[in-house]
């Protein structure tokens, strides 16, 4: 495989997107500059905990937080 070219070109704009360049792209959130930044944890859960959070299609990172946040008072 041949190098990749740069995506910003001599003039400062970003160039086409070509095949090449999706190759190694990868589905997944990224980062938000506008709000708070979180910290990645890895958590081990109960499976029935898992489970029951899993059951009401909510978003488990999201539940979690909003249970810990009134756990804690914050």
């Amino acid at each position: 495989m041949s190098e990749p070219k740069p995506l910003i070109r001599a003039d400062g704009q970003v160039r086409e997107l070509e095949e090449q360049d999706l190759e190694h792209a990868r589905v997944g959130n990224p980062l938000s500059l506008d709000g708070p930044s979180k910290q990645r944890v890895s958590l081990m859960l109960d499976h029935d905990v898992h489970a029951a959070l899993k059951s009401r299609g909510v978003n488990i990172g999201e539940r979690i937080n909003t249970l810990l946040r009134e756990d804690l008072g914050l």
